[in-house]
């Protein structure tokens, strides 16, 4: 029987699921209550019922051992702390034992590469992050190559630009008041639609890969872009254009971090390694995919 174990059962890993969870006999899934345990274990995903057990971090349960015993793939996406990985903290005796163990994919993020003032950057660029958060993750991605090393399991190392899809995106923003339109001259992002990740989660265990991989969309662009075209889809004005240097007295720390960074981030080893082609290359794919849902109108014919 094949078993994959979700550590940290969250959108991206839900996303992976819905599309490519038939592939795995068995599907676990972590969260941190025995309440969202409960939420996730009654629905279905992709048809598929999870099996949900509760890891807060610290010790896991005698289900979650034997899942781990049994896991043939494991996928990470439970951020690290300053002590560290929680689920290597916890659990990384049983998972370097774990006989059965053929892949693990990792979700890290871009920050690790920190601020290259807008340049254009490949996975062979310097780490150096800025934030506590993404030092926890350079250190996390260190830890989980070493596993990797002494076991002979390929770990893929996934760097994930700013994440949107259904129910997370530009025009969900909008419509909910709580879009910015923030400026900083010089100032461009990545993104990557949920859908994307997914195809390279896939592609990641079904090559069994190892290494570190930009997920990023073609195109980085000014923060408010998205923002704009989002707003043309929904007929309406964007919201004014807030200077950074007010917004960042008002944004919430974490927000405001990532206007710290600029790269361009580039993701030909995404799409030459691991074979993905993008389906939303870029936000207005994205955008646009999103409208045509919520409107039951084709893509194409949203805006040209």
């Amino acid at each position: 029987m094949s078993t994959l174990i979700c550590f940290g059962f969250g959108y991206c890993a839900q996303d992976y699921v819905v599309e490519f969870g038939a592939r795995f006999d068995r599907i676990v899934g972590t969260t941190r209550t025995a309440e969202s345990a409960a939420d996730h274990a009654a629905r279905h995903y992709g048809g598929r019922e999870v099996e949900m057990l509760v890891f807060d971090g610290s010790a896991p349960s005698a289900d979650l051992i034997d899942a781990v015993r049994e896991a043939e793939a494991l996928l990470i996406s439970t951020p690290p702390s300053e002590q560290g990985d929680p689920v290597l903290l916890a659990l990384g005796d049983e998972i370097g034992k774990a006989v059965a163990l053929k892949s693990v994919v990792l979700l890290s993020t871009l920050g690790v590469y920190g601020d290259h003032g807008g340049a254009w950057i490949d996975e062979t660029a310097e780490l150096k992050p800025i934030n506590p958060r993404s030092r926890e993750r350079v250190e996390a991605e260190a830890a989980w190559t070493a596993l990797g090393a002494r076991t002979g399991v390929p770990v893929a190392v996934l760097r994930l630009a700013g994440i949107y899809g259904p129910g997370q995106n530009a025009i969900v923003n909008l419509e909910r008041g709580r879009a910015w339109r923030i400026v900083k001259p010089g100032q461009v992002f990545n993104r990557i639609h949920v859908a994307d990740i997914a195809q390279a989660i896939e592609a990641a265990f079904a090559k069994r890969a190892g290494g570190a991989f930009n997920l990023a969309d073609d195109e980085p662009t000014a923060p408010g872009d998205p923002i704009v075209f989002a707003a043309a889809l929904l007929g309406r004005e964007p919201p004014p254009e807030w200077p950074f240097e007010e917004a960042v007295k008002s944004l919430p720390p974490m927000a405001a971090s990532f206007y710290t960074e600029c790269k361009r981030a580039r993701n030909d080893k995404l799409k030459g390694e691991l074979g993905v082609t993008l389906r939303y290359p870029t936000y207005r794919e994205g955008l646009q995919a999103a409208f045509a849902a919520r409107s039951h109108v084709p893509p194409a014919a949203a805006i040209g």
